[in-house]
């Protein structure tokens, strides 16, 4: 999923005295450098549902420290604490939220309290609704889709193994990767900023995913529940519980709420016109 680079694999600016296999790895590098790309490379695959289109991105699992880790700073809740060590298996996630036109393609009918366009981020959705939806989305395709849990949607917004420590999902500078409270809600309502915005609009993360921090909050697959300290592997959340997770922040609010490891949760009837959904699978 990621080419190696070429100080990883050929140090040009060491000192050292070079072998055969040195000048080798030298030459290949000059007759190809594509091969040794210093950019990650994340695989995608595209699908195509009734006419629309969408993508999913593969996410490398790995190891990450998932919680209240020192660049979400004293903008951390006690929800988010302790942080805690968890190992992720690879898994794929949608490269943006479920759109409008995405969920209308599958179900037939568009459920947004505010109904902009096909390419803005379907909400007004309970969880519910998305386990609705995303058993007609497999039929359709012969796929796995579901949602992700919140382990992989917090490495993911993070990201994964690529992650340069961000406090949003993509940067430390919030206007640049987040449609939320002060850029799309403070405008006033008779803004042509106000409210959700088409997703892809705003800078992508280290793996090439958008909107993760605001725009709408997204349902994850997990009861909620309180964090433990203990290191865990492919955790899937409380084993009951009355609400389940959601993530992101959205539009609606404020750019503590967007920070990648805050959590939030409600139950599985509820719905909000700053609510929808990304896929996993």
């Amino acid at each position: 999923m990621r080419r190696q680079s070429v100080r990883e694999r050929f140090d040009l600016n060491d000192d050292k005295q070079v072998d055969v296999g040195d000048v080798n790895l030298l030459l290949d590098y000059i007759l190809d450098p594509s091969a040794f790309n210093d950019e990650p490379q994340v695989e995608s695959k595209t699908y195509t549902v009734n006419g629309v289109t969408f993508k999913m991105v593969a996410v490398a699992g790995g190891t990450f420290t998932m919680g209240a880790t020192s660049e979400q700073g004293s903008d951390a809740y006690n929800s988010e604490k302790p942080a805690h060590q968890v190992t992720l298996s690879d898994y794929w996630i949608g490269e943006t939220e479920v759109t409008e036109g995405l969920w209308t393609a599958v179900m037939g009918s568009n459920p947004s309290y505010y109904n902009k366009g096909d390419i803005y981020p379907v909400e007004y959705v309970t969880w519910n609704d998305c386990q609705t939806f995303i058993s007609k989305l497999n039929s359709l395709t012969g796929e796995t889709f579901r949602l992700p849990t919140e382990a992989e949607w917090e490495f993911a917004a993070r990201g994964g193994t690529q992650s340069q420590g961000y406090k949003y999902s993509g940067s430390n500078t919030i206007g640049d990767v987040a449609w939320y409270y002060v850029n799309a809600y403070n405008v006033g309502s008779s803004s042509p900023n106000y409210g959700k915005h088409p997703v892809a609009t705003k800078a992508a993360n280290e793996l090439g995913l958008y909107d993760m921090s605001g725009n709408v909050w997204e349902w994850c697959q997990d009861w909620y529940g309180s964090y433990s300290g203990a290191a865990q592997t492919d955790p899937t959340g409380s084993i009951a519980g009355s609400s389940r997770v959601k993530r992101g922040g959205s539009w609606y609010y404020n750019a503590g709420n967007c920070r990648v490891s805050c959590r939030s949760r409600r139950t599985p009837s509820y719905r909000s016109y700053n609510l929808g959904l990304r896929l996993a699978r």
